[in-house]
């Protein structure tokens, strides 16, 4: 039993988005949305026509310059592979070094990257790149303070689907560059049973463990999880053969007693209200997982400087 709860665990918790797992295609063409609603009002009825930097234009085409990108204070990089993606759509008239890489923790002052090259395509390009980098960035950073509560604990952080739409994958793959792990992508990779999916079930008369063992039958190569909000639930659970049992909102009290009970039946993961003053008290329960959208939805945008030099 112990070596399925590994197993278990290595299937839900074991994944950790790297670059190479992200599309080019489908980044290229958020650049592509970005570069459009910044230099031609894209999203607007009255969008203008082509794509103008009015003040850029103000400036010699031919002239040309370096410049770093310089964290303004400590952070967890993440999204610099974006960078020369990003010039590349602007023209690639511009170059870009790399100094550092993501997930690496830098102090105030480090330089992240040398650009070289055509002023008017680095300034035109300058706001969306520091955009991308100051979100995924913070996001990064916020992940690193939730992984450094845990502390020693074999517990693992996982993310949620609480992300910005259509920013999805790289939110998480700044989850990763920040020490955390990736719960499902979708809802295409997983069967998750939540209180919306029991509540509706309850309505039409099917019980708890017959609408599990449904979801084991039409799914038999997915992982089956299922939120529980009651300690009376978990037999009915386990007993129909579920993988992973999402304890939602338990109190401390309740967390170490329903770990107990579900043994190495199933993996566990603890989710709501989870913040980073309360994840001390939960890292030595035996969880396996703790979830949590905070590293996401409550961080903050991180303070990267693009500078000129003479």
């Amino acid at each position: 039993m112990r070596l399925l709860r590994m197993k278990l665990k290595a299937a839900i918790g074991g994944t950790r988005l790297t670059w190479a797992d992200l599309d080019p295609e489908w980044l290229r063409a958020l650049i592509e949305r970005a570069r459009a609603e910044d230099m031609g009002g894209a999203g607007l009825v009255d969008r203008v026509e082509g794509l103008i930097d009015v003040t850029t234009l103000l400036l010699p085409e031919k002239a040309r310059g370096s410049a770093v990108l310089t964290a303004r204070h400590r952070m967890v990089v993440a999204g610099l592979p974006l960078v020369p993606m990003i010039l590349e759509v602007y023209g690639g008239a511009v170059s870009f070094t790399r100094q550092s890489k993501d997930g690496a923790v830098v102090e105030s002052g480090t330089v992240l990257g040398r650009f070289e090259g055509t002023v008017r395509q680095l300034l035109e390009a300058e706001r969306v790149i520091l955009n991308f980098l100051q979100k995924l960035s913070g996001v990064a950073t916020e992940t690193a303070v939730y992984v450094k509560a845990l502390g020693d604990s074999e517990t693992r952080l996982l993310d949620t689907r609480k992300t910005t739409p259509g920013y999805r994958m790289l939110e998480k793959y700044a989850v990763a560059c920040g020490g955390g792990w990736n719960h499902r992508l979708g809802l295409y990779d997983r069967v998750m049973l939540k209180d919306n999916h029991l509540a509706v079930s309850g309505l039409i008369g099917e019980r708890l463990e017959d609408l599990v063992r449904r979801a084991k039958v039409m799914n038999p190569a997915m992982l089956v999880e299922v939120e529980v909000d009651r300690m009376g639930q978990i037999e009915p659970v386990l007993d129909a053969g579920a993988d992973i049992v999402l304890l939602d909102n338990f109190s401390l009290a309740a967390l170490g007693e329903a770990v107990a009970l579900i043994g190495d039946r199933a993996a566990t993961e603890a989710s709501g209200g989870i913040t980073v003053e309360s994840i001390p008290a939960l890292r030595h329960l035996g969880l396996d997982f703790i979830s949590t959208g905070a590293t996401i939805h409550q961080s903050r945008w991180v303070d990267i400087g693009l500078d000129w030099e003479a």
